[in-house]
Formats: C-alpha cells, sequence, structure tokens
C-alpha cells in the first residue's frame, strides 16, 4: 500500500523540522529529530538531569512535553500555515514503564485530521524498544489571526 504523505508540503524533509527547535522547551529538554514519513514523525529526548524526576526515573511531565512537541509540530506541518494556527487542546498520558538512562522516542501518527481538530496517538519507547507512555494529543486548528 502507498500512503500520499499527510504533510501539507509533500515535499517536507528532515531539515525543514529543525527550525522549529530553537530556544524552546525542546531544545532545553534535550528532543531532537530521528525520523520523518509520509504519516509519522519521531523524535528522541535524553532521560538525564534534565528529565528524571528525585527518584532517578523519567518524569512523567517530560514524556508530556516530548509528546505535546512532536504532536504539535506534526499538526503544524500538516495545516496550510498561511491561514491556520494549531494549539494544543488537551494531552493524556499512560506511563506503562520507567526509564532510567539513555533516550526515550516519541513515535507520532495521526488518529484523526479534520478541519478543526487534530488527534494524534504517540508511543513513547526505550532504548530497547519497550513501551514506556502512551499518549493521545488533541491539537485546535484555529484560524490565523489577522494583523
Amino acid at each position: 500500500m502507498i500512503l500520499m504523505p499527510i504533510w501539507f508540503n509533500k515535499n517536507l524533509a528532515m531539515p525543514d523540522l529543525n527550525p522549529l527547535g530553537p530556544n524552546t522547551m525542546g531544545e532545553y529538554l534535550g528532543m531532537e529529530w530521528v525520523a520523518l514519513g509520509d504519516d509519522y514523525l519521531k523524535m528522541r529526548m535524553p532521560v538525564d538531569n534534565r528529565t528524571r524526576q528525585p527518584y532517578g526515573l523519567l518524569h512523567g511531565g517530560a514524556s508530556c512535553a516530548l509528546a505535546e512537541t512532536v504532536g504539535s509540530v506534526a499538526s503544524h506541518f500538516v495545516i496550510d500555515p498561511d491561514k491556520f494556527i494549531c494549539v494544543g487542546m488537551e494531552i493524556n498520558a499512560n506511563h506503562v514503564r520507567s526509564a532510567s538512562k539513555g533516550y526515550v522516542t516519541a513515535t507520532c501518527k495521526p488518529l484523526h485530521l479534520g478541519a478543526t481538530t487534530h488527534v494524534w496517538d504517540i508511543k513513547i519507547h526505550d532504548e530497547r524498544e519497550k513501551l514506556v507512555c502512551v499518549s493521545r494529543l488533541t491539537v485546535a486548528i484555529l484560524k490565523k489571526p489577522r494583523p
């Protein structure tokens, strides 16, 4: 089965993702792009002093920050950025396994791409491909404010 890219720019490539990162939470937490496919984005984040909670485990909030970052950026690349903006509406996360070192990688795929909302399924795995977190992000698609 051949998929048509879900991206507004059908020629979207990895270098197009990089300008969205500087001076953001993603940059501070060490997030970096890993892969781009016709219907998915992948981003990884280190499990280190910036992303651990006091017990030395990956902080659930850091997992949510990773999930919201990859999902929000995915929505940004689905819409026409000259006409619309996208903002997070709701996020949930089930933390199913801990991580204490290395990297975790989030894979984001669409569940729904509507005119006014997007819903993303985000799975976060550790370096052994063990599931760490399952998240769902709902994003509102809004008309861009007039200047």
